[in-house]
């Protein structure tokens, strides 16, 4: 029979793994700058295969106050600290948390007389695992591309944005063919004139998820293509048969309408 010494050391152990367990998964905080609300951009965001938190926030300080505190607060702390900019219109500032392989930095610009700051949390020892988006396709003629993915799943999103070479036109039978080749269906399409040329929104819809891309003209040799995919949980919390289904109802109802009054018209 184990004494009651050896049951003490036992769970004076578990309790200690625990604790450690407890505070490996808290949630580590982004940067804050004293008196100012922090807004919070999304969820946990995949950036380029990383994992970042980011905030806002707007103070009536000066820019220079705000980037000070910052520096002053980490370098305090013992982490190592860069400033970068001018610090009157615009500046950085972050800071290597080497211990928990964190970044932490702050973006700031001066707008209307106040400073506004992005705040950014970067885990620089876990990556997101490398997969696809679903529904994002990759063009031909691709001059740059980048995406951004919210971390939690069901219902999370995918966005891509990129430069491609090529007229709107081209680009979006591009994209017209690729969904079709995923499995796509074009439930809905948009074009509008403008003097810098034409701009084209499609919304596909496959089993479950969306996906909405708008191409827009850049120069007459490139077009920007924006890209987002929508997961089974909506923001609307509709289901997406049920979303699909009323889009292009009401899609329908928008071109009878159309078609009635221009019989109407002498």
């Amino acid at each position: 029979m184990r004494s009651t010494a050896s049951r003490a050391l036992a769970q004076a152990g578990l309790w200690s793994v625990l604790l450690v367990a407890m505070a490996a998964s808290a949630e580590q905080e982004l940067p804050m700058y004293p008196g100012a609300v922090h807004t919070r951009i999304g969820n946990d965001l995949v950036i380029a295969g990383e994992y970042y938190r980011l905030a806002y926030f707007t103070t009536e300080d000066s820019l220079e106050k705000v980037a000070g505190y910052f520096a002053d607060h980490w370098r305090e702390l013992g982490y190592p600290t860069v400033v970068e900019g001018d610090l009157r219109e615009e500046a950085v500032v972050s800071a290597l948390y080497t211990r928990e392989g964190l970044q932490r930095g702050v973006v700031l610009r001066r707008y209307l007389g106040k400073t506004v700051g992005f705040t950014a949390l970067r885990d620089l020892w876990v990556h997101a695992p490398r997969k696809p988006g679903g529904g994002l396709v990759k063009l031909e003629g691709t001059l740059f591309s980048q995406d951004i993915t919210t971390r939690d799943d069901p219902g999370g999103s995918q966005h891509r944005s990129s430069l491609v070479k090529g007229s709107v036109e081209s680009v979006r039978q591009q994209v017209v063919d690729s969904m079709t080749q995923q499995g796509y269906t074009l439930i809905r399409e948009a074009g509008l004139k403008r003097d810098d040329g034409p701009r084209f929104t499609l919304e596909h819809s496959r089993q479950g998820s969306q996906v909405l891309t708008t191409l827009s003209r850049v120069d007459s040799e490139v077009t920007a293509v924006l890209q987002m995919w929508v997961g089974s949980d909506r923001p609307d919390a509709l289901p997406n048969d049920e979303a699909v289904r009323q889009s292009r109802a009401a899609w329908e109802r928008e071109q009878q309408a159309k078609k009635a009054r221009a019989e109407g018209s002498p």
